[in-house]
């Protein structure tokens, strides 16, 4: 079921004057599969652990002029400032604060469309993708030219702010052409009240090609945050990802990896950190098409208070993939007696020569290991930063960049700090 001021908001997207009438029939499609569909409810296998009635009970609206940023920002609040940064405020691209490095193609997603003679398939893995195609409102495809090797991280800083019920659908296509490179960082940060973000990040990298994602979560604490990523990887391409989330009421990562060329390497990761009634998820999906292909998601959480957590891992091993090396781990911990994790990792499996792993874990701190440190000199509250720090270290030092690694570092002993 569709909440009812959808309806009114879409006929407005449509009205806009800025946007391009041959976009229409691809947002009306994607709207009537939406309304034929429904959004998810708890009766749905994928949804069952995730409660969505916040999105039907507020009345979320598209961001207008008057959600245009002030006179004066400074990006610098946000940290990383040696990057090159791409800056979105409540959903909308703000060019004069924004630079790109050299060896990027930069499109809008109309100029993109028409570059791929529209040829573009539009997402459709769950309702929330034919959600951001039916409200996409700003948006752009990133071309990394061939054999291009980009130095410096470019940032995606997502801002939102504002005490509106907003809702933002960016739609983001990222090409790596061949034996290309990238360090990608995508961020959410900002203030504001009840905020919805449904964003798209559609991502094709070609044979021989790098790209190392790190998406930082981070927003105000009242907001929604869902992330859809679709990812397909050519022959021996590489694909990195980490997830740092620590922000908003309800958030969740939709991420569906294809492997179809021979020899493409996934490695998704995540840490998930969540307090007072926060609730994260982690959807995850990786698909081998392809023979000799090597795979991994390996996500983490801690959990306090009344919190709660979803990890819903998926490898899926295709009908010829032989060779292929896929393992899977979720492992979490708990600091309160209330605090709730569901865990599903899962394999499927339709070829033989394969190596694929998968396994879980849930717990508490370990008595004896506090008292040992407690022993050593350490009160309480010292002794079990030690040993939540030491549980999350190994998400965080895969971390390449030590500017990233550093700013996730500071972010995490504050968090650490304020709820011990």
């Amino acid at each position: 079921m569709i909440p009812d001021n959808l309806n009114n908001e879409f006929e407005k997207i449509i009205s806009r004057e800025c946007f391009s009438k041959k976009i229409h029939p691809v947002r009306e499609k994607a709207y009537r599969d939406l309304n034929e569909q429904g959004l998810p409810n708890k009766k749905w296998e994928d949804w069952r652990h995730t409660d969505l009635s916040i999105i039907n009970y507020d009345k979320f609206r598209i961001s207008e002029a008057q959600d245009a940023p002030p006179p004066k920002i400074d990006i610098a609040e946000y940290g990383l400032k040696s990057f090159h940064t791409i800056v979105f405020y409540n959903g909308h691209f703000q060019k004069d604060l924004s630079s790109i490095p050299n060896g990027i193609k930069l499109l809008s997603n109309l100029e993109y469309m028409e570059f791929k003679n529209w040829k573009v398939n539009q997402p459709k893995m769950s309702s929330f993708d034919l959600l951001n195609t039916a409200f996409m409102d700003s948006g752009m495809c990133l071309i990394i030219k061939k054999e291009t090797n980009v130095k410096i991280p470019l940032r995606i800083l997502f801002i939102c702010s504002g005490n509106e019920e907003i809702m933002v659908s960016p739609r983001i296509h990222i090409d790596l052409e061949k034996s290309s490179s990238l360090n990608l960082v995508e961020q959410h940060v900002g203030k504001c009240n009840k905020y919805l973000y449904n964003g798209s990040i559609i991502i094709n990298i070609e044979e021989k090609a790098k790209l190392e994602h790190i998406r930082i979560q981070n927003n105000s604490k009242s907001t929604i945050n869902m992330g859809n990523l679709h990812i397909e990887q050519r022959t021996k391409s590489h694909y990195f990802f980490v997830q740092y989330a620590v922000g908003s009421q309800l958030g969740r990562i939709n991420l569906f990896a294809n492997l179809i060329g021979k020899g493409a390497n996934c490695s998704l990761n995540g840490l998930s950190l969540s307090d007072n009634k926060q609730h994260l998820d982690a959807h995850v999906i990786t698909n081998h098409k392809a023979s000799h292909c090597e795979s991994s998601q390996n996500f983490k959480f801690i959990l306090k208070d009344r919190s709660t957590g979803v990890f819903n891992g998926r490898s899926i091993v295709q009908h010829g993939a032989v060779k292929t090396d896929s393992s899977q781990s979720n492992k979490n911990l708990l600091l309160s007696d209330n605090a709730l994790m569901n865990s599903n990792p899962q394999l499927e499996i339709y070829t033989d020569d394969v190596k694929c792993s998968h396994g879980s874990s849930t717990g508490s701190l370990e008595s004896d290991a506090l008292f040992y440190i407690q022993s050593r000199g350490l009160d309480q509250k010292a002794a079990t930063s030690l040993l939540v720090l030491g549980f999350a270290s190994k998400i965080i030092e895969i971390i390449k960049n030590n500017e990233i690694k550093d700013y996730v570092t500071y972010h995490f002993d504050q968090w650490i700090n304020q709820n011990n």
